[in-house]
């Protein structure tokens, strides 16, 4: 007889079937299975919180990976792999560097989660989207002077030119301090700085500080409605720049933005005061995130899409 691997839905009707109570004896004869497959697939698949399907099939999928019969994965690959890992790098941007298929990678990081380990914790997204209120009320006063988006050019979200940036705060625990993220919509180069407090004022001059030195590259900033960027006006006069701000309680208006502030969050916790990042390691931080390859750049990282256009606007002037 041909012995042929559990498949999904026979681990969840092992794992069903043990809810109900039945014996290893029971489940093998109400499967058409043999006892010792059963027995086997227990030992081998049963975690510290029991028998889950789910984990017996990661657990499965990652021993296949030893298979003399699967495509070796040296251990030199999978030593870079979980080096990008611990850099934050997507298994995206992984894959198309060692070679190894992202879908792969995520069995083995979930594979090391159902055993104990912490490789999951190194990917983006770990916490469940919550459901915004308030029916896309703004409820936080007024910004004198503020532009709707709805006022940009069109040919700004198409990101075929630099110089559009997006602008938000990440605070720290406790909400003191905050970090004031501006990233560039084509390339996604970033610009990151640290203040106080999240007056206007300081905000305001933080920003003029990091872009002035851009300032070619300065078109148009588009914000959210916080109070922060009230002083944009003043942030239009000293970069030659047009500001807007997004809808409210619309984040993916800013999506450049609001996907950079998740990778930040790899590195600065909600948890962590701010008072213990040193500028040092927000400069760190920001050429870490500028120096990763990124999928929608064809693998090129922001700095190297960000610099080309900064060399052509240098030759012209």
């Amino acid at each position: 007889m041909t012995y042929q691997h559990l498949s999904q839905t026979e681990r969840y009707q092992i794992y069903i079937l043990m809810k109900d109570g039945k014996t290893q004896t029971q489940i093998a004869q109400l499967m058409d299975r043999h006892k010792s497959t059963i027995s086997r697939e227990l030992a081998r698949n049963t975690g510290n919180r029991g028998y889950r399907p789910r984990q017996a099939c990661l657990l499965a999928q990652e021993r296949s990976l030893g298979s003399r019969n699967a495509t070796q994965i040296t251990i030199a690959e999978w030593g870079k792999t979980v080096d990008c890992l611990l850099e934050k790098w997507s298994p995206v941007q992984i894959a198309n560097q060692v070679g190894i298929s992202h879908e792969t990678i995520y069995r083995h990081v979930y594979a090391d989660k159902a055993a104990g380990g912490s490789l999951h914790q190194q990917l983006r997204c770990q916490k469940k989207r919550k459901k915004r209120y308030a029916s896309g009320r703004e409820r936080r006063g007024q910004i004198i002077g503020r532009r709707p988006i709805s006022e940009r050019p069109a040919h700004i979200e198409t990101q075929a030119q630099v110089g559009h940036w997006e602008g938000d705060t990440v605070i720290g625990a406790a909400h003191k301090q905050a970090v004031v993220t501006l990233v560039e919509r084509k390339s996604g180069y970033a610009v990151l700085a640290k203040v106080k407090n999240k007056t206007s004022d300081l905000v305001s001059a933080a920003i003029i500080s990091k872009l002035s030195p851009l300032a070619p590259l300065v078109k148009t900033m588009t914000f959210d409605n916080g109070k922060e960027f009230a002083g944009h006006s003043t942030i239009d006069a000293a970069l030659n720049s047009t500001t807007y701000f997004a809808d409210p309680f619309a984040s993916w208006q800013r999506g450049s933005n609001e996907n950079f502030n998740g990778l930040l969050r790899q590195y600065i916790p909600k948890k962590r005061a701010l008072s213990t990042v040193t500028d040092k390691e927000l400069r760190l931080i920001q050429d870490q995130l500028n120096n990763r390859p990124r999928k929608r750049l064809g693998f090129k990282t922001p700095s190297e899409v960000f610099t080309q256009s900064l060399n052509r606007v240098a030759l012209r002037v």
